[in-house]
């Protein structure tokens, strides 16, 4: 078997560690996402993942399949109103989300940094239905590469924000705004602690050092985000979907309880007028 070596470092590197850790899960008996195509993915790269990411860990597996899973059903729910939306993917890396949600119907952009979409070309199979573009998601003229907005759009940008600057956040959630009516954005967030210790270096994945996060969202800032844009009209904090076990019931009802609230990860949709 043709195997790819893989040639990232730094932030793009981290897309096969989230990669990783879904291929895991999906060898669980009972996984909390159905994705056959990240265990195939991780059997195509000639990558030292378990030297280099650490052995598979349950709790690390079940949330980031917990995390797409949310992701997933926020897309499915828009594309039950708008079934020929475009979704565009926002630094997706390896992830498998179109052929998890696709309805047959709707269409699919990938932005992503140059060595991660030309990974993913190579490895992914190509559809009429799929685009990607090599750029980052802070060249807001991928907004000019959807083809069809009028038929609704929904960004997703799952495990990228935190790497930006505010700035940056703050410009791509306001281009969106303006630029997709009735359309949809869901995005993550790290809270301020954790993006702390990544830019001092001291959050590490087996030998891989997280690289620097900056910017955070603490539950209770989430309203700051309709002062974006005046077209926000709808900022929603997503639950995970219940997982497995105690430590899946935990992942669930952690947003129930402030303290774990203020320093778990968390997932937001943003509805534009």
């Amino acid at each position: 078997m043709t195997t790819v070596k893989p040639e990232l470092t730094g932030l793009p590197e981290t897309l096969l560690w989230t990669l990783w850790n879904r291929a895991c899960e999906a060898q669980h008996t009972d996984p909390v996402l159905d994705d056959p195509m990240a265990g195939e993915l991780v059997r195509a790269l000639d990558y030292p993942f378990e030297q280099r990411l650490g052995p598979p860990h349950p709790l690390f597996s079940q949330v980031q399949g917990l995390r797409s899973l949310t992701f997933d059903r926020a897309v499915r729910q828009y594309t039950d109103r708008y079934p020929e939306a475009t979704v565009v993917a926002l630094g997706e890396g390896l992830e498998t989300g179109f052929w998890r949600v696709d309805n047959g119907r709707l269409r699919w952009l990938g932005v992503d940094l140059p060595e991660a979409a030309a990974l993913r070309r190579e490895l992914l199979p190509e559809h009429p239905r799929v685009r990607i573009l090599a750029r980052s998601a802070t060249d807001l003229r991928w907004l000019d590469e959807i083809e069809t907005p009028e038929r609704g759009v929904i960004v997703t940008a799952q495990a990228l924000m935190m790497y930006l600057h505010p700035e940056e956040v703050r410009g791509i959630i306001a281009a969106c705004a303006e630029r997709l009516p009735g359309g949809a954005l869901v995005l993550d967030s790290m809270p301020r602690w954790m993006t702390g210790l990544t830019r001092e270096g001291r959050i590490r994945i087996g030998k891989l050092t997280i690289p620097p996060m900056h910017w955070s969202m603490a539950p209770g800032e989430r309203r700051r985000l309709y002062e974006v844009h005046p077209r926000i009209v709808e900022v929603t904090a997503l639950t995970m979907p219940r997982g497995r076990g105690k430590t899946g019931r935990w992942i669930q009802y952690q947003h129930l309880v402030p303290l774990f609230r203020s320093i778990s990860p968390a997932v937001t949709r943003l509805q534009f007028a």
